[in-house]
């Protein structure tokens, strides 16, 4: 069994027991969290957004942390204009405890 769940604008594919990097979350580590799914599949029954509404995917927080660095480079040629930057994303790591009606 599987859901897609939608954190921060994206969309996850979490099954029980998985171990997601979502964007970060308000939240102590340790505390439970909890989403309404977009879409559940169990074997060959899915089960769409109305349905799925009253579904609940529960997680745990495990900790916060920072991605891998994204270097951002600008340049125009024969312009003698060259710019380099980068960013680190924070993100939150969550434990999927269960996917269930609520």
């Amino acid at each position: 069994m599987y859901a897609i769940i939608e954190v921060g604008g994206k969309q996850h594919r979490v099954s029980a027991g998985d171990v997601v990097k979502v964007e970060r979350l308000n939240g102590k580590t340790g505390s439970n969290v909890e989403w309404s799914p977009l879409l559940v599949v169990d074997g060959g029954n899915v089960v769409t957004a109305a349905k799925a509404a009253s579904m609940k995917v529960k997680a745990k927080i495990l900790g916060e942390g920072k991605h891998r660095k994204v270097l951002v480079f600008h340049k125009k040629r024969r312009k003698q204009y060259k710019k380099l930057y980068g960013h680190r994303q924070m993100y939150t790591q969550v434990e999927i405890l269960d996917i269930a009606k609520s």
